[in-house]
């Protein structure tokens, strides 16, 4: 990591949002932008458009494609960004759970919600991280928002669907609804990064955030990678889980298993 090692620690885990500047070196981020264009002409069965795939104003996600994206498979293995997760998650193991790529054509108005990415997923434990890498500048202010501490909140909120942003269920106990962020921004401390190809912008899988549409005039394509650390466990959800993986004999608390969903990189 280019800034000191241990404020860019001490930061993640106090705000649960960091800015990791020229973390990925240029030609692991040329193999991501070739990734995301074979990504893009060849996606998969869980590719979705936010808009008419024939409009030249685009919004477009994609994950899970590591198996056969080759690209996106050498800078996972490669090792140097899994370094960097361990060290954040002050973990002895780091596992990859998947990326996930998401792509805003200039005009594309569609606004991310509010919301945390752990309810989506299919895993419980703390020692977790996102790289949201960033293949195109983004200024502070056109990219993403971060609730400074919100993962530390002990709170978890239902997932938002992307498109009309309506929750998923009702509160059940466990889970709740999202509340009026906009409304209480001047109750929190709101990060947001100037970005430039090859920063990365480390989150917690709990750490409330957002992102505007795209008001740029070019392409916003950005490569999170998703990394677990020793404490992952399998976990269950009262919807679908994104990705939709299956139990397949793991139970809710169960170790992860092996290669094929969740490959051990370091450990």
């Amino acid at each position: 990591m280019q800034r000191s090692r241990s404020s860019a620690i001490e930061a993640f885990r106090a705000d649960g949002a960091v800015l990791l500047p020229g973390v990925v070196e240029p030609e692991l981020l040329a193999l991501l932008a070739r990734g995301v264009e074979r990504n893009r002409t060849s996606p998969s069965k869980w590719a979705h458009w936010y808009t008419d795939r024939d409009e030249a104003v685009g919004f477009w996600t994609d994950y899970v494609t590591w198996p056969y994206v080759e690209e996106y498979r050498t800078v996972v293995f490669d090792g140097r960004l899994a370094a960097i997760a361990q060290e954040l998650m002050g973990s002895s193991t780091v596992r990859f759970f998947h990326e996930h790529v998401l792509v805003k054509e200039p005009g594309a108005g569609e606004r991310t919600p509010w919301h945390h990415d752990q309810p989506y997923y299919c895993v419980d434990g703390d020692q977790n991280v996102s790289m949201w890498i960033a293949l195109d500048p983004v200024p502070a202010g056109a990219g993403m928002r971060f609730i400074a501490g919100s993962h530390r909140w002990d709170r978890w909120f239902i997932p938002r669907r992307f498109l009309d942003h309506v929750p998923y269920s009702e509160a059940d106990g466990r889970f709740e609804v999202v509340p009026d962020l906009d409304a209480e921004l001047d109750q929190h401390r709101v990060l947001t990064f100037d970005v430039e190809p090859g920063d990365a912008i480390a989150f917690h899988y709990r750490t409330l955030h957002d992102a505007p549409g795209n008001s740029l005039e070019t392409r916003r394509r950005a490569v999170s990678l998703r990394w677990l650390g020793d404490d992952a466990t399998f976990g269950t959800r009262p919807w679908q889980v994104s990705p939709p993986y299956e139990p397949e004999g793991l139970a809710p608390g169960a170790p992860l298993d092996g290669d094929a969903r969740f490959p051990v990189v370091i450990g």
